[in-house]
C-alpha cells in the first residue's frame, strides 16, 4: 500500500528541483484535513473529473458547430488531448504529472455553449464582459457544489493554472506554463486534423514551410513540438519553445485563422447570427423572469447580481440544452385537441 506521505515523498527524490511539490502547496481557501492515500493535487484532479462542469464540455462546441459525424472534436475531447499533451511534457521534464492533469482537465470548465462564438456574444451582452478562464474559475470556486454546498475548494496552484492558461498571466509553477503551451499545440493540430475531415481544408493546403518544419501530418507535428518543448526547457526555471517552433507554430496558427475560423463555410453568418438571437434572448428572458433560475444560482443573486447569476446559467449551458431552451421559450408548438 502507497499512502500519501510516500508519494510526497518520492516527488522529493525523482521529481525536477523545479517541480511543484505536493506537500509545499500554497493550500486552499477552505482548510481540509489531508487524504491519507492522495496527494493535494490528485484530489484536485479526481473532483474536476467528477464534476457536472466537466461532463458538460462532452457537448459543447470546439469549431464546429453541432457537426454531423462521430468524429469531430468537442470541447471534452479537447481537454483529454491538452492533458495527454501535457503530462507527456511534465513526465519528461520531471515535473509534478497530477497537478499538470489537474490543471488540463479544469481549464476549460466555464466554456459557453457554440464555442468561441458563444463566448464572444455573451462578452457582448453581459456588462461584466466574459472570458472563459475567468469562467473557469468562477466555477471552480464558486459554482460547481457538491449537494452538501461545499465548493470544489481546489488549491491555489490549480486555480491560477486554470485562470492563467489563456489571457496575458503568465501561471507562477511550471506545470501551469506547460498547460498553457498544451493548450495551443492541441488546438491547432486537432483543428486542422477536423478541418481536413470537413472539407474545409486540403492536407497540401497547409503551409509547406511548415510542414517542412513541423511535419506533414497530426502525430509528427505534435511529436516535434513536445520534444521541442522538452529540450527548450530542460533544466531551465520556465517553460520555453525554441524560436523556429515558436515562428513555425504562429505560422500554423495564423493560417488557420485565415482558413478556417473566419471561414465563411465555417463562421457562417446566417448560423452565428441564429446563435447571436439566441444567446441574448436567454439572457434577456432570465433578467426578466429570475424566479425561474435554478435555485443554486437564486442563492448567489444577492451577493452577485442578477446580471452575473444569468451569465453563469447560459455559459454553463450545452449546445443542445440551449437550443432545446430556447425552442421551449420562443419557438411556438403546435396546439393539439386534448383527448
Amino acid at each position: 500500500m502507497i499512502l500519501r506521505e510516500q508519494i510526497e515523498k518520492q516527488e522529493y527524490e525523482h521529481l525536477s528541483e523545479f517541480a511543484t511539490k505536493s506537500a509545499e502547496t500554497r493550500g486552499r481557501a477552505v482548510y481540509e484535513e489531508k487524504d491519507e492515500l492522495r496527494t493535494e493535487f490528485q484530489r484536485d484532479r479526481d473532483r474536476i473529473i467528477h464534476s457536472k462542469s466537466l461532463r458538460r464540455l462532452m457537448h459543447k462546441t470546439q469549431v464546429f458547430l453541432a457537426p454531423e459525424g462521430d468524429h469531430f472534436r468537442t470541447r471534452l475531447t479537447h481537454t483529454l488531448e491538452v492533458s495527454q499533451i501535457a503530462r507527456t511534457i511534465a513526465r519528461a521534464l520531471r515535473l509534478n504529472e497530477d497537478l499538470t492533469e489537474a490543471i488540463a482537465m479544469g481549464h476549460d470548465l466555464g466554456h459557453t455553449p457554440f464555442g468561441h462564438n458563444g463566448e464572444e456574444f455573451l462578452n457582448i451582452k453581459h456588462p461584466g464582459g466574459f472570458s472563459h478562464n475567468i469562467q473557469s474559475l468562477r466555477v471552480v470556486d464558486v459554482l460547481e457544489r457538491k449537494q452538501s454546498g461545499r465548493t470544489m475548494n481546489l488549491t491555489d496552484e490549480v486555480r491560477d493554472g486554470i485562470v492563467n492558461h489563456s489571457g496575458k498571466g503568465i501561471p507562477y509553477t511550471l506545470e501551469g506554463q506547460i498547460v498553457r503551451f498544451s493548450d495551443r499545440i492541441a488546438y491547432i493540430n486537432h483543428d486542422i486534423d477536423d478541418a481536413i475531415r470537413a472539407g474545409i481544408i486540403s492536407k497540401s493546403d497547409i503551409p509547406k514551410e511548415c510542414c517542412e518544419h513541423i511535419g506533414y501530418s497530426h502525430g509528427t507535428r505534435i511529436d516535434f513540438l513536445v520534444k521541442d518543448i522538452v529540450m527548450a526547457s530542460d533544466g531551465q526555471n520556465q517553460i520555453v519553445q525554441s524560436d523556429d517552433a515558436a515562428k513555425y507554430m504562429d505560422m500554423l496558427r495564423d493560417y488557420m485563422f485565415e482558413a478556417v475560423y473566419k471561414n465563411p463555410v465555417v463562421k457562417q453568418n446566417a448560423e452565428l447570427s441564429k446563435i447571436q438571437t439566441m444567446i441574448f434572448s436567454l439572457y434577456d428572458y432570465y433578467m426578466g423572469h429570475p424566479d425561474e433560475l435554478p435555485n443554486e444560482l437564486l442563492q448567489l443573486q444577492e451577493r452577485d447580481g442578477l446580471d452575473e447569476i444569468v451569465k453563469d446559467f447560459i455559459a454553463g449551458m450545452t449546445d443542445r440544452y440551449a437550443i432545446n431552451l430556447y425552442s421551449d421559450l420562443f419557438v411556438p408548438s403546435g396546439w393539439r385537441l386534448k383527448r
